[in-house]
């Protein structure tokens, strides 16, 4: 199926590419692909770009081009044939369920109508992709969870959520990069560090790498943060 795509003005040098209205692994290839193309334009009139679950957001410089002229050059790039995606990785993301590392996962268990035990398994057992980052660096936006697991944000977001927390916002899962605010119900942690400002890359996951949970002890979550 063709996935429609439009070209909204955002501001006097930016320019919203947004693909249908849904949120798909299709739309997401459709994204992936065309942020690959503009990161390789020759011209570079590009300054920045924030992809999102089914859009683009660019920002250029508006002495080199214009809105119309960027339309036109993201047309004709929409015109080429879709290329293989590139071998994105497959990461494991250890992570403690349970204990002091999971304050709300009887809360999702209730609204669930789920064990604690059945929210880990189903949690753990889907196969999640990268949709975007965003929010705070190196926040990952997960596409796969199971619909069973959706629950609403906290009425109240939390002043400081840990880094390395695994979390559940409406239909989506993502893992905090860093320390923050944060609003979505925390179910567990990971040890891993998914921000490093010295690493090349910073991230630890980029767009389009697929993601699975793997559930550890508590014991294990300790000797495996020694090593961070």
């Amino acid at each position: 199926m063709k996935i429609p795509v439009s070209f909204f003005p955002a501001s006097d040098c930016s320019l919203l590419v947004k693909f249908g209205e849904g949120i798909s692994l299709d739309t997401h290839k459709r994204v992936s692909l065309l942020t690959r193309l503009l990161l390789n334009e020759k011209r570079k009139v590009i300054r920045n770009l924030h992809p999102g679950y089914n859009s683009i957001l660019i920002s250029y410089d508006p002495l080199a081009t214009s809105h119309s002229e960027l339309e036109m050059v993201i047309r004709k790039m929409l015109e080429q044939d879709i290329q293989a995606e590139p071998n994105n990785r497959s990461v494991e993301v250890p992570t403690c369920y349970g204990d002091e590392y999971s304050p709300d996962l009887k809360d999702v268990s209730k609204h669930c109508k789920l064990s604690p035990e059945d929210v880990i398994r189903v949690h753990s057992s889907a196969e999640y992709t990268v949709f975007f980052l965003g929010f705070s660096p190196g926040f990952p936006y997960l596409g796969g969870m199971a619909a069973q697991l959706s629950v609403p944000r906290l009425a109240i977001p939390r002043t400081n959520v840990p880094a390395g927390s695994v979390a559940i916002g409406g239909n989506q899962t993502g893992v905090y990069p860093i320390a923050s605010p944060g609003g979505w119900r925390i179910i567990g942690r990971t040890p891993l560090r998914l921000f490093d400002a010295s690493g090349d890359p910073p991230t630890l996951l980029q767009i389009g790498d697929t993601v699975k949970f793997v559930p550890i002890s508590k014991s294990e979550f300790d000797r495996l943060s020694q090593y961070r």
